[in-house]
Parts: structure tokens; sequence; C-alpha cells
């Protein structure tokens, strides 16, 4: 074995093996220390994207978790209301019967029509006033119809001394939702009409004369359609009764109505939707709604308005109680969900600790060995550096 001076390799090796083992202890630490087996993707690459993306997932459904119990009280509050708004139409149903007794006097009557002025007011006051966060529930907003794109009015067109007259937009925000309104003229006067569960609904309106770049709204109010008009540039007049003579046979073809979402899950598509239906006096009843039977304190100056009246607010009844029951059906719907993205939740949290966290026992273990190795790793550093001395005794012999 030769001896040498210059390169202590015995030195070199031990400060080698003892880098090794201190850069062993510093992850430990760093593991211990922070808790988590993977601190960066170097410790663990393919544990890393697996964990990352369970903790999406929780996140993702906690935050349903979050959603759905927002949803609850917001179904919580529409039927809250509509408790209120049964309360009410059983009153005017009672007051309805009680006015089918002809006993009564006409000024009996006008009171009795009184109340239910006073009545049918509040059923609007309340779907107008129920809001969650800022959104109304009961107004129809949330059930806002659309043009389904197959409207034949769309493209109706009025022509007459050089000038045109076209459909520039159509409003059915407040229309049946998957409807089909037909539009019919009498000279000047256009009819749309709509049947719905064996029942017509028609309402007409006077067309106007339109100049050069005139606009004019031909508005069903009733029926919840309005058609927006406008003259090209050109100065020939048109008529109304040619207006409404363009738009003679075509329709008005509504979409179902959009619904509320409740997303209660992680991804698209995990959603709970609702369609929130319009609880206002003019969207309940039969063909006949209950803004037009009680327009005025003479709703039931008559037996034969008595009994239409009756007629009407037993349907607004029933529709108030079928909206009520699918609020409950969608509440219980949510609560469940709610329950099951709580076990989801766990059980995903627990398989992403078992790929992230750290067994402290197991580091603990591992701590203990690299210290020891480290105090053996200088130990034997310091014997190494020294050895080269040894030259030391053969020199001075």
């Amino acid at each position: 074995m030769a001896v040498i001076i210059n390169t202590n390799v015995a030195a070199l090796n031990a400060q080698r093996n003892l880098g090794v083992t201190s850069s062993k202890t510093s992850k430990t630490l760093e593991k211990l220390s922070s808790g988590l087996r993977i601190n960066r993707a170097a410790d663990d690459a393919a544990g890393l994207a697996i964990s990352e993306k369970m903790r999406a997932q929780i996140r993702g459904m906690q935050q349903g978790q979050r959603n759905a119990l927002d949803g609850v009280s917001m179904l919580q509050t529409a039927e809250g209301a509509l408790d209120e708004v049964h309360s009410i139409l059983q009153r005017v149903r009672e007051l309805t019967v009680q006015a089918g007794n002809s006993t009564l006097s006409s000024s009996d009557r006008t009171a009795i029509g009184e109340e239910m002025v006073a009545l049918r007011s509040e059923i609007d006051n309340i779907s107008q006033r129920t809001r969650f966060n800022g959104l109304n529930l009961l107004n129809g907003s949330l059930a806002t119809t659309l043009d389904a794109g197959t409207s034949t009015a769309d493209t109706a067109t009025a022509t007459a001394n050089g000038a045109t007259v076209s459909v520039g937009s159509i409003d059915v925000g407040d229309a049946d939702a998957s409807s089909t309104y037909n539009l019919s003229n009498s000279g000047a006067v256009l009819t749309a009409s709509v049947t719905a569960s064996g029942f017509t609904r028609s309402e007409t309106f006077t067309v106007q004369d339109m100049g050069a770049n005139g606009t004019q709204d031909v508005i069903f109010e009733e029926l919840g359609v309005t058609l927006s008009l406008s003259h090209d540039a050109n100065a020939g007049n048109v008529t109304g009764a040619t207006i409404a003579t363009g738009l003679n046979g075509t329709t008005v073809v509504t979409t179902a109505a959009s619904s509320a979402s409740f997303r209660v899950g992680s991804e698209v598509g995990d959603d709970i939707t609702l369609s929130f239906t319009d609880m206002r006096s003019s969207a309940l009843g039969n063909a006949s709604k209950l803004s037009t039977l009680i327009a005025d304190n003479s709703a039931v100056s008559t037996t034969t308005k008595a009994d239409t009246l009756l007629a009407s607010v037993d349907t607004a009844i029933g529709q108030v109680s079928t909206f009520r029951a699918v609020l409950g059906a969608r509440q219980n719907q949510l609560e469940t969900a709610i329950n099951s993205l709580g076990v989801s939740a766990e059980n995903l949290s627990a398989s992403e600790s078992r790929i992230r966290d750290a067994d402290i026992a197991a580091v603990s273990s591992q701590m203990m060995t690299n210290q020891i190795m480290q105090q053996a790793g200088v130990s034997v550093l310091a014997q190494a550096n020294t050895a080269p001395q040894s030259v030391l005794s053969l020199l001075q012999g």
C-alpha cells in the first residue's frame, strides 16, 4: 500500500458519505417540520401528481357542499313566502264562496271585492319582494323563457310605398315556456293566441302606422310577448293594417324556461336544477288569470263572476301546492347531496393523506439513524484527516 500526502482518499470518501448523510438528515428534518412526506416533486413525482388531483377534487366537493347549503337556504326562502301566498289564496277562496250566496247586496259584494283586490295586490308584492342575495325568486325572472329560434315572426316583413317594416326582436321573457303563439289580423288589429291544457288565451293589439326610421313595440302584455318593429330609412308610410297583414299567420315559439342551477360537485355537470315558477297573480289561475278576474272591486259583483273566479282560484291553489312540492323535493335532494359529498370528501382526504402526509414514527426512526450516521461520519472524517501524520514518523527516522 502506497503512503501518500497530497491526496487523502480516505478523507474524501468519508467527506462524500458525510455529505450524503447530511442531505438525508436535512430532508428528514423537512418532513418532520412540515408533516408531509412529499414537499417537492423530487420527493415523489407520481405521488405529487396524484395527490394534487385529489386535492382539487376534495376542495371542489367542499365548495359543492357550501353551494348546496346556499341552495337549501334559497329554497327555504321561496317556500316560506309561498306559505303566505297559500294563506292568501285560501282567504280569497273563502270570500269567493261567500260571494256565491244570493243573500248579499251589491254593497256587500263591493266590500268583498275591495278585500280581494288588496289580497291579489299582496300576492304580487310577495312575489316581487321575495329575494335571495338580490335574486327575485317568485316573479318569473328565474324562469325566463327564450325565443326558440323557430319563430316565423322573426322574419316577417310588411312592404308598402317602397318602404319595409320588419321585426327587429321578440321578447318572450314573460311568456309561457315551450309554447307556440299564433298571430292573426283583422285590419290593423293583430291577435296573438296560445293554447295550453285545453284552454286558449288571446290578446289583441292595434298596430299603428309607421314612417321612415320609425319604431314600434307590439305588446301583448297578458301573454308576455312583445314584438319590436322597425321601419327602414325610406320615406314611404306603411299602415298598421299592412304591418298586421305581414304578421298574419306567423308564429312565436318559446323554449323551456331557464333554470336555477346548484353546483353540488367538483365537476361540470354535477348540478341540481330547478325552474322557479312565476307566482304573480298574472301567472296564477286557469285560462282566466287572477290579475284579470280581480282587476277591481267588481270581481264578484255577480254569482256568475264568483263561480268563474272560484274555478281559477282552485287552479291557483293547485299551482302553488305543486311548486311548493317541487321546492320540498329539491331541498331533500340537496340535503342528500350534502351528506354524500361529506362522505366522499372524507374518504378522498384519507386517500390523499396516505400519499402526501409523513408517517412521523417512521420519519423519527429514520432521523435517529441519520443522526447517528452523521456523528459517525464526522468521527471517521476526523480520523481520516489525521492519517497523513503517520508520514512524519518516517521522515523523523
